[in-house]
């Protein structure tokens, strides 16, 4: 078979490591899984139950391993075979990108790729034929699906795919790394109690809104007694926002029975009538 070209990169044109793998198409898929973890950064999860009952760790690699899996098996099975480009497969401090030479296959677009209901064309039916028999794939065309649903579990992680240079380019990438098992959920609780908060924060809000309202008599007392008080008193004694004292006081204002006298410093209320 054609070579598949793998290495870690720390930018495009900073090489950390270079690997040619060339192999039997079923060894050329575990020697390129192999030199892919080994180059992936792993998080250690020990919860509670973990620590009374065993002394063992959850892994949490920084990729789903079964999407990335998917991945090379696509690359090596679905490449096109009289092309002398090599299998491309770049893996950097955040992202991993996959090319293979050949476009898509038949009347696929990467518009039937994006739904789960596309029907399965393959190029090289006898090397599909071969994976299937040993159980690697399947011929209905689920792959996309099962890569979707892996990269769901990593919260920030995006999945990308298209068609380049007469050949198919794949890319997982991500923002922070995934590092509790269950941290899809946690960020959905946390997100829920956000939400909450900013619930109360708004009840809070118009509460004080409604206390604010109807309080012109108040105001007029207030200023009657002292024509310099300021906003930030007429709130404190009140006990009600600045936000609605000043709606209070546009509101004397529009019916003329209160007006403002010089600037906020140095200057005083007028009752009119």
């Amino acid at each position: 078979m054609y070579d598949i070209h793998a290495g870690r990169l720390k930018t495009t044109d900073m090489i950390l490591d270079d690997r040619i793998i060339r192999n039997t198409l079923f060894e050329a898929v575990e020697e390129t899984m192999r030199y892919i973890i080994s180059h992936l950064k792993v998080a250690y999860e020990i919860s509670d139950e973990t620590v009374r009952t065993t002394t063992q760790r959850t892994e949490i690699f920084e990729y789903p391993l079964d999407a990335l899996r998917e991945l090379v098996l696509n690359a090596i099975i679905h490449r096109k075979y009289n092309s002398p480009v090599d299998i491309q497969i770049k893996i950097f401090d955040n992202k991993i990108t996959i090319f293979n030479p050949g476009s898509l296959y038949g009347n696929i677009t990467i518009a039937d790729l994006n739904r789960d209901d596309y029907q399965a064309s393959a190029r090289n039916k006898l090397i599909v034929e071969a994976f299937y028999l040993t159980g690697d794939i399947e011929k209905y065309g689920t792959g996309y699906q099962r890569i979707r649903k892996a990269v769901d579990t990593y919260p920030t992680m995006k999945f990308n795919y298209r068609e380049a240079q007469d050949g198919y380019f794949a890319e997982l990438t991500y923002e922070l790394q995934k590092n509790k098992q269950n941290e899809t959920e946690e960020i959905c609780e946390a997100d829920n109690l956000i939400i909450k908060n900013i619930k109360k924060g708004q009840e809070k809000d118009k509460e004080r809104a409604r206390k604010g309202q109807g309080k012109g008599k108040e105001i007029i007392e207030l200023i009657a007694e002292n024509k310099h008080i300021s906003m930030n008193d007429l709130s404190r004694l009140i006990g009600v926002s600045i936000k609605s004292i000043r709606t209070e006081i546009n509101k004397l204002k529009q019916k003329g029975i209160l007006t403002r006298i010089g600037p906020d410093k140095g200057g005083y209320w007028k009752i009119i009538s």
